[in-house]
């Protein structure tokens, strides 16, 4: 989770730990990673015809991946960066 205000959560659940990103980090946030390889893979050197044509193929882009759970995995690992410190 980064900084910005409102992305502030309200969960009073025992079971969920919030960690903090630094600042301008991109490279830590999975969405962000998910977000890159799908705009290099799917939809980079496009032109679009409408609004929807964009719509269309963001979720043709987004269900293709869903599919494939070892590259999720693979583009949302940081081997080099190692999180057990913080916990």
């Amino acid at each position: 989770m980064d900084g910005a205000l409102w992305h502030q959560p309200s969960l009073d659940q025992d079971n969920v730990i919030m960690l903090k990103l630094p600042p301008y980090s991109p490279e830590l946030n999975p969405a962000e990673q998910v977000w890159q390889y799908l705009k290099q893979h799917w939809l980079s050197n496009r032109c679009f015809e409408s609004y929807d044509a964009i719509v269309d193929a963001a979720c043709d882009a987004w269900n293709a991946l869903c599919n494939e759970t070892n590259l999720i995995r693979s583009i949302t690992q940081r081997e080099w960066c190692d999180l057990s410190v913080i916990f």
